[in-house]
């Protein structure tokens, strides 16, 4: 064997070798495309699709801080008749929204979850920190096209229709301002829509509240007019009743355990039966600017004409007396408020006055068996003033204060209150 046969042996077999590992070579399989989460843009800003399905989301919110004060006549903090008798405190909130909507044969499928925390500095008697606060659901209610079924704001109070009641300011003063569980649809056509909702009340039967409403919004603003029939306007006295906590409380050298909505005739039908109508006028005075009026008229002392904005705060001192007024039912009101962006600088202003049914007051001086007395009507009237601005995007500040007058029937001291609050809010 010479060198030549070697060289062109070991050749071969070096070729042979070679080819054996790259048939077993290990081939690189290319990765499945990645979906990324995608925008969907067909509903507004902040949606996208939940990967793998044609769900849209929107997740949003906001942070909040405010600083509150309100003066003598309705704090619950007395201080032994001093002369600095108010009440200061501060108030935090986290709120988030969840968003799901799809497009189905029958409309847009929808579903709205609103979860929030409030921790208050004081506990609403002057005796320290809440601590945190509890998480709540404000809002969780499924629609589909023109219906609406769940937890959420009363059509009473509510923007179905794309327009809703009370001043357009944050403090907004509105007649039976609460939430409620309904079953509700709404038809819209041309800028017309009408709105038929059931509502439970809470009294414990099967009977539901009922209400209509008629709305048109166009490039004008839009107007609305609707009514309720309330199956047990007793619920007022009844399941709804506020109470103190405490049984009485002294008014005026009197002592009440309660002072309902309650006619003076004792046998008056239970069902009532309200009207609301308003009218918003969009960029009329200048641009950027909204003037709304709003009416209510109840035929019946009803939980729907309850002004808790105004009845809620009376009287929070011990020596000042407490009404126990949470739900007094007004039997008219009319409010008009104003706004007016100029760029990051926003301002609200707005009024309102009305007038309370007749109500009874269980009196009980003495400690003896309670007296039922007729003590009339209330008056009361108020208004409202804020500036806010925008500090950068999703970052604002919003200074409001409110004033609240109520002349009380003869025996009764008149109450009045101001007060307002300072709000850091950080929105996403």
């Amino acid at each position: 064997m010479n060198i030549k046969s070697i060289l062109l042996g070991s050749a071969a077999a070096l070729v042979a070798v070679t080819g054996a590992r790259a048939a077993d070579a290990v081939v690189m399989v290319e990765p499945e495309p990645v979906e990324y989460v995608r925008v969907c843009d067909v509903y507004g800003t902040g949606f996208f699709y939940i990967p793998g399905t044609e769900t849209c989301l929107k997740i949003s919110g906001y942070v909040r801080m405010r600083l509150e004060a309100a003066d003598e006549q309705f704090n619950t903090d007395p201080d032994d008749g001093g002369d600095d008798d108010y009440n200061f405190k501060t108030r935090t909130r986290a709120r988030i929204d969840f968003d799901a909507r799809e497009e189905t044969e029958l409309g847009t499928l929808r579903a709205k979850i609103r979860v929030q925390a409030t921790n208050n500095s004081l506990s609403g008697d002057g005796t320290g920190n809440t601590g945190d606060g509890e998480f709540t659901a404000p809002e969780a209610y499924i629609q589909l096209g023109g219906l609406t079924i769940g937890y959420l704001d009363s059509t009473w109070s509510h923007n179905d229709g794309g327009i809703e009641d009370g001043l357009l300011t944050d403090s907004t003063f509105s007649p039976g301002d609460f939430t409620a569980n309904r079953i509700s649809y709404t038809y819209a056509a041309n800028g017309f829509s009408g709105t038929l909702a059931v509502e439970d009340d809470g009294d414990g039967d099967f009977t539901p509240d009922v209400i209509a409403k008629l709305a048109y919004t166009g490039g004008f603003g839009g107007a609305y007019i609707m009514g309720v029939f309330d199956e047990d306007s007793r619920d007022v006295s009844g399941s709804r009743e506020f109470t103190d906590g405490n049984g009485v409380t002294g008014i005026n050298g009197f002592f009440t355990d309660e002072l309902d909505v309650l006619t003076t005739d004792s046998e008056s039908d239970e069902t009532a039966f309200a009207l609301m109508g308003g009218i918003l006028l969009e960029n009329l005075i200048a641009e950027d600017s909204a003037l709304k009026i709003n009416g209510t008229y109840a035929f019946d002392p009803t939980i729907y004409t309850a002004v808790f904005d105004v009845f809620g705060y009376l009287g929070g001192n011990t020596f000042d007396g407490d009404l126990n007024s949470g739900f007094i039912s007004s039997e008219f009101q009319i409010d008009a408020s104003y706004s007016q962006s100029f760029g990051d600088l926003s301002v609200g202003l707005g009024g309102f006055y009305g007038e309370t049914f007749d109500v009874v007051a269980d009196v009980n001086p003495f400690g003896a068996l309670a007296d039922i007395e007729e003590v009339g009507s209330f008056e009361y009237y108020g208004g409202v003033v804020n500036v806010g601005y925008d500090i950068t995007s999703n970052f604002s500040v919003l200074g409001e204060v409110t004033y609240r007058d109520v002349d009380a029937p003869s025996g009764f001291d008149d109450f009045e209150q101001v007060g307002g609050f300072l709000e850091f809010k950080r929105s996403f």
